[in-house]
Order: C-alpha cells, then sequence, then structure tokens
C-alpha cells in the first residue's frame, strides 16, 4: 500500500520593515545621534543607503559598510532600540502570534539586520533563537560598535542566497520580505515563492518582481489557506467614501487595514454603477442616489453608511433584497440644525436680512417697522423627530408656544402641543418649520394651497428635503407678502459639488435666507457623525452586529471569542432556520451560541461555533434555498 507523503513549507521572513516597522539599523543610529550637531543629515544619509540597498540599487555589502562607517552607536544604544522595536512589530504579525507558534519549526528570520537585536524580538514572538540568521556587531572593550562579523555570511552580496542554500530546507520555501534580497531567494531557484510585503513600506521594484503583493500577513495567510487571526485579510475590502465625509472616518477604515477612496464631490447613476463595482463599504451624505441599478453593480457591496439622517437617496427595498446592511447618523447632526433653525428665524422675524443688504449698498434703515421678538410667537413644526423634538425644547427656552403636527403618534416634549391635522397647524403658526424625511409621499407636502392656509406675513423655514416644498409656490407666497420671510437649506435639484452654478426661483427675493444644504455641516456634527457611521459600519464588518441599522433585523452581539462566527442572511420563508440547524447536527457542530432576529423581508442567523469544521459544511449553509448572503468570522 501506497502512503502519500506531504511536503513541508517553510516560510522566510525578513525583519526589517517586514516583521517590525521599521528599519532598526536606521533607528538606532537616530537614538545613538541624539544631540549630534549633524544628527539630522547623518541620518538621512544612512536612510538614504538602507533605500538603496533595498531597492537593489547598488551592493548590499558597500552599503552595509558605508552605513556602519556613519555609525557611532553602543550596547546601552542597542538596548533602547530593543525597547522601541517591541512597540514598533507590524500589526499583522502581533495579531497572528498563533501562526508563529504553529509553524515555529519551520519559520525562519534570516535579516541583513543584527541579532543584537533581532533576537529579543523575534524570540518574545515564539520564534526559535536558532531559527534567527543575522548580521552580528562588533565591539571594542567598552562596549562601543567597532564593526561586524566580516565571516558572517550574510554581510557580503548574495548572503541570503548562501545562507538559504546551506540550510537545504527539505520541501517549498515561501518568502516574505520587503527588499529585493528578499526577492533575490526567489530568483536563484532557492524559493518557490516571493511575497513583496507592503504593510509598512512598498517598493515598486520588488512589487513589481514578487508573485504575490501582501499587504500584510493576513493577507498571506489568507492566500495560502493558513491559520490566521482574521476570516479575510482587511487589505481586500474596499471603502469608497463620497461626498467630501470628514477625514475621521477615512482614518477610521485606514486604522483597520481596509483600502480606502476618497471623492469629493457626489456621483451620477451611470458613474456609481462604474465605481461601485468591487467595493464592500459605500459612505455617501444626501446628493448620492444608490439606486437600484447601482446596487445591481454592486457586485461585492456589504454595507451602505448614510453620513447624513436621512435614507431616502438609498433604495433601501433593493438593498435589504440584496442582503446589503444600511447605517445612518440619526442623532449626530441634530444640535447643528436646531441652532440654524433657531437663528434664520430670529434673523427672518426681526427683519434684519433686507437691513444688512442695504447697509452693504450704503443705505440706512433704523426703523422697528416689521421687526418682532420671537418670545410669544407660535412655533408649527412640521415633523416631530429628532431634530423636531429638539427644537421643540430650545424654542420653548426662547418663549415661545410650540405646535407640532405628525403623521406618527410621538410624546410630546415640555409644554409642546400636538394638533390634529396639518391644516390646522399651518392656519394657527406664526413660524413654520419643516422636519419631516425625504419619502416619496412628502413630495411638494407644501405648495400653493398650504401657503394660502397660513397666515398673512408667516415665516416659513425648510431645513428638512428640498423636494418637500414647492419652491415655485414658496417664491410666489414670498412676493405677495404672505410669506414675510423664508429660510431655505435644502433644493429639489443641488450642485452636484462646489464648482456647478446654483440656480432658483427664490435668488433675490427680499428677506429670503439661502444656505447651501449645510444644516448638518458644522465641525462637530460632521466630526460626530465621521465616528458615529464608520462605527456602525465597523461593528457590523468585523463583528455582525446590526443595531441601529435602517434596513435589517437589529442584533447587537457579543464579541467573538475563541469561536468562528457564521452569519447567514436568506430571505424571511419558513424552515430556513429548520434547514441550519439539520446541517449542524448532521455535521456533528458544537455551537457556542445562536441567534436569529427576521424582519418582513430577510431573517438574520447568527451562529458561534467551535472551530472543528469542513469545507463541505460551509458548502451546504451556501447552498441553503433562499441563501442571500453568507459570510464568516473569526
Amino acid at each position: 500500500m501506497l502512503t502519500q507523503t506531504i511536503t513541508p513549507t517553510y516560510f522566510i521572513i525578513d525583519f526589517d520593515s517586514t516583521f517590525t516597522k521599521v528599519e532598526g539599523l536606521d533607528e538606532l543610529a537616530s537614538i545613538a545621534l541624539a544631540g549630534h550637531s549633524d544628527r539630522v543629515r547623518i541620518v538621512e544619509q544612512i536612510r538614504d543607503l538602507t533605500e538603496k540597498g533595498m531597492n537593489g540599487e547598488m551592493s548590499f555589502s558597500e552599503g552595509l559598510r558605508r552605513r556602519i562607517e556613519l555609525l557611532s552607536a553602543n550596547r546601552q544604544h542597542i538596548e533602547v532600540l530593543v525597547e522601541l522595536l517591541r512597540t514598533k512589530v507590524s500589526d499583522s504579525f502581533q495579531r497572528n502570534k498563533r501562526f508563529l507558534s504553529e509553524q515555529v519549526d519551520h519559520i525562519y528570520i534570516i535579516s541583513s539586520g543584527f541579532k543584537e537585536f533581532i533576537v529579543p524580538i523575534v524570540t518574545e514572538l515564539g520564534i526559535r533563537e536558532d531559527h534567527v540568521y543575522a548580521n552580528e556587531f562588533r565591539f571594542d572593550a567598552e562596549g562601543t560598535i567597532i564593526g561586524i562579523d566580516e565571516s558572517n555570511v550574510l554581510s557580503t552580496d548574495g548572503g541570503k542566497i548562501k545562507l538559504l542554500r546551506t540550510l537545504s530546507l527539505p520541501g517549498d520555501v515561501y518568502v516574505i520580505g520587503d527588499g529585493y534580497t528578499d526577492y533575490e531567494l526567489r530568483e536563484s531557484g532557492l524559493a518557490n515563492r516571493f511575497y513583496a510585503f507592503t504593510e509598512n513600506v512598498q517598493r515598486p521594484r520588488v512589487v513589481k518582481v514578487a508573485d504575490h503583493v501582501a499587504a500584510s500577513l493576513d493577507e498571506f495567510l489568507y492566500h495560502n489557506r493558513l491559520n490566521r487571526s482574521q476570516s479575510y485579510p482587511k487589505s481586500r475590502i474596499k471603502v469608497l467614501l463620497l461626498e467630501n465625509v470628514h477625514p475621521v472616518a477615512v482614518q477610521a477604515f485606514e486604522e483597520e487595514g481596509f483600502k480606502v477612496e476618497f471623492v469629493k464631490g457626489a456621483l451620477d447613476e451611470d458613474e456609481l454603477c462604474e465605481r461601485i463595482r468591487d467595493v464592500s463599504i459605500i459612505g455617501i451624505r444626501s446628493k448620492t442616489q444608490i439606486t437600484k441599478k447601482v446596487l445591481e453593480n454592486a457586485n461585492r457591496l456589504m454595507a451602505i453608511g448614510a453620513f447624513c439622517i436621512g435614507t431616502n437617496q438609498i433604495d433601501l427595498k433593493t438593498a435589504t433584497e440584496r442582503g446589503v446592511a444600511v447605517f445612518n447618523a440619526p442623532y449626530s447632526n441634530t444640535r447643528s440644525v436646531v441652532e440654524l433653525a433657531i437663528g434664520e428665524m430670529i434673523m427672518l422675524i426681526r427683519n434684519i436680512v433686507p437691513k444688512s443688504n442695504m447697509m452693504h449698498t450704503g443705505g440706512w434703515d433704523k426703523s422697528a417697522v416689521g421687526s418682532f421678538e420671537v418670545r410669544g410667537k407660535k412655533l408649527g413644526l412640521v415633523g416631530y423627530g429628532n431634530i423636531g423634538t429638539q427644537l421643540s425644547v430650545v424654542a420653548e427656552a426662547l418663549g415661545m408656544e410650540v405646535y407640532f403636527y405628525d403623521v406618527v403618534d410621538k410624546l410630546a416634549i415640555g409644554n409642546a402641543r400636538k394638533v390634529r391635522s396639518l391644516d390646522d397647524l399651518l392656519q394657527l403658526a406664526d413660524v413654520v418649520s419643516m422636519h419631516v424625511d425625504g419619502r416619496k409621499e412628502n413630495t411638494n407636502l407644501i405648495g400653493k394651497r398650504e401657503f394660502e392656509l397660513m397666515k398673512n406675513g408667516v415665516i416659513f423655514m425648510n431645513l428638512a428635503r428640498g423636494h418637500v416644498v414647492d419652491i415655485q409656490a414658496l417664491a410666489e407666497a414670498v412676493k405677495s407678502g404672505k410669506v414675510a420671510g423664508a429660510g431655505v437649506d435644502v433644493f429639489p435639484k443641488e450642485p452636484k459639488t462646489n464648482d456647478e452654478a446654483f440656480e432658483s426661483e427664490l435668488c433675490g427675493l427680499n428677506n429670503v435666507i439661502l444656505s447651501p444644504h449645510i444644516g448638518g455641516s458644522t465641525e462637530e456634527a460632521q466630526v460626530n457623525i465621521g465616528y458615529f457611521v464608520p462605527g456602525k459600519l465597523l461593528e457590523y464588518i468585523n463583528n455582525g452586529s446590526t443595531y441601529a441599522s435602517v434596513n435589517f433585523p437589529e442584533v447587537q452581539l457579543p464579541k467573538l471569542g475563541d469561536s468562528h462566527r457564521l452569519l447567514h442572511i436568506h430571505a424571511n420563508v419558513p424552515g430556513v432556520l429548520a434547514k441550519l440547524n439539520s446541517i449542524f447536527a448532521k455535521n456533528n457542530i458544537n455551537i457556542t451560541g445562536q441567534y436569529l432576529k427576521t424582519n418582513e423581508t430577510i431573517g438574520y442567523v447568527i451562529v458561534d461555533i467551535a472551530r472543528d469544521y469542513s469545507e463541505e459544511f460551509i458548502k451546504e449553509l451556501k447552498e441553503i434555498e433562499g441563501t442571500i448572503r453568507f459570510r464568516m468570522l473569526y
């Protein structure tokens, strides 16, 4: 009987800029030359020599010799360097200590750096000291570095090749490194594959000749189906952020290791259909329309983040049917909108805008005619959601009587009073302020008829959605004097970018404040949104939690422990859970946690299981009838 022999795989890992984020010798120079009058120039010269050597632009041995000549260091400096390097281990190596320990007999560190600072670092992560090959310093009696051990093969040109040849490893050899000398191991025929490691530095010449590019150790492990801390390499997750969202959002995704593309303006449907391919997460504000056509072109989309309150710009029905979770920021900018509404209301009721405009042209109108206090006036809120309720509280503090109308039964805050109909509200209010959502039914909610119902000299404000007010009807009401002043922040048609011209029937009208959809555009609000929305998206991507999603069943999940988490999104039809449990039982799967939530469209099942399972088991889960999306986390 013949037995199959499994060929072992050996992993050759570089140290500088691979295992750690920095070049050890460069950092040693920076430490040793602290206080030196020419420190900056010398350190820069050493780094330049390092780069040339790593890129294969000069003889390695010559570059090493010249760097040592410039160095003025001793053992104490090396001790300081080791402490620094402990904080500079590459993030993906820190995450994957389990791989390092499991493969301890097959991992070798081969570096042109120096054992004195390499061994203390790599052994702390489980690497065998006898598997570390690197140069060694020579010291004088006082411990000052006076040179290197020139008998060490790694101090010579082609040293890594010579060393690997002497090791004569009996199996496949994979090399992970950032420098040209690492690639030369593959070029020599001694290694089967070379992975250009780009987590810390990307050298174009090295990337060009690599068999594969690994943006992290996670990606290398994923490519080779090896044990890893992440179910997928985050560098494969592409994030598209549109409409100039706050930089903290970009930072949040980049710190997670995601690949981020940032676009200042909005994109039209055709542009978005092209750009959204291979995107896993998209972030938008209010101008970008995520239509059914866009979603049909989103082959890898998992989640949408609306960096605003409203989500009417997103086809939520199609997103849900395709298993795409949607998150927004329902509270993050409410204060900013409320403050703008209060400010505009006072400016309008005091008739400040025309007086200010007159003064800019040399006029002077010191008169109280047409100017009033807000105290004692009736504020009518159309919509009593997050913004409406907060505006209600602030307006009441100013001495106003607050009335509101909402299609949903809402509990009044403070002394605010609910009226029975929109018509009733419009007839009693001195100030009408719009705070409804963007659903289609609200299109032209306020038109010619509604303006006619209002008091003569009413103040009207719309900081909600552009299409909820008939702009032409508003313009006519202002011209006739029916509306004494208007504040409008949103419009049916808005420029996509700051470079496009704005046109409206409201331009040039007396006592009308126009603002370019900036109700929520304060630094504070945008920072809050920039943290909140990515936080929810990352919770969903990394953990599976859907708390605060606007279209998915809401599930707040515990942190993932030592289990693997299966996320199964399916059409809400009878029998799916029974089929799932049947497959678990058939494959003797040990379930450590199970969660289920449904809405009218989809079901969301989350199951934490022990690590021992087969690929066939996963295949069965994916093939359950009604499955929309399946993914795994660990």
